[in-house]
């Protein structure tokens, strides 16, 4: 069965999402956070405030990336039980920043727009704490992926450990790219940053291209 192709709404939504976005990031990166409003943001994309508000509750939400966490979270639960709970945390994380990074036909474009996201949410204190709740929903979205395999306390606690620990990790990495200036592939430090904290045996075999 083919997957469903977006309707007509949702494609003009998702531009509006994308140009909006675009915009707000680059205001906030030539003059700094704090100096623009949400006004100036949508009279720079040509939208209405009340338009902006639709797709951006909060000014916080301009930055914050679109973690693809239901996506994450399918690949965690189509992983085979027999790994270990860090590689099929980490590996579905590789991939995710794989997506990240490439896809939409412009990987230069994709991956310049998610570092100044990142720079922004390093610098801007605001910014890291939702970045960190962001993080708290991934990790309960991983969690529930696992169904039975973190069924009942114990292990619903070794799922949790796990599953914080590849997503600090995962942070680390992030963090090192921006300072690298996107020099290093995200999948790569990811899964530098999973082995360090784990062994060799923590993430898969990948092929280089």
């Amino acid at each position: 069965m083919s997957e469903r192709q977006p309707s007509l709404r949702e494609r003009r939504r998702s531009e509006t999402r994308h140009l909006v976005q675009a915009h707000a990031v680059r205001l906030f990166t030539d003059h700094g956070y704090d100096a623009v409003t949400v006004a100036d943001v949508a009279e720079a994309a040509g939208v209405s405030a009340m338009t902006l508000y639709r797709h951006f509750p909060t000014k916080e939400d301009l930055v914050l990336i679109d973690q693809p966490a239901q996506l994450i979270a399918e690949h965690v639960a189509a992983s085979s039980a027999a790994q270990p709970l860090v590689r099929r945390v980490g590996s579905a994380l590789i991939d995710a920043a794989t997506n990240w990074t490439g896809g939409n036909g412009d990987e230069q474009a994709n991956e310049r727009f998610l570092l100044d996201c990142l720079r922004l949410m390093v610098s801007t204190p605001a910014l890291r704490a939702r970045h960190l709740d962001s993080q708290y929903a991934l990790q309960q979205a991983i969690v529930d992926a696992l169904g039975d395999d973190a069924a009942g306390p114990d292990a619903a606690f070794r799922a949790q450990a796990a599953t914080s620990a590849c997503i600090a990790a995962m942070h680390t990495a992030l963090t090192r790219w921006v300072e690298d200036d996107g020099r290093t592939k995200l999948p790569d430090l990811i899964a530098r940053a999973l082995t360090a904290s784990f062994g060799d045996d923590a993430v898969a075999t990948r092929r280089k291209d």
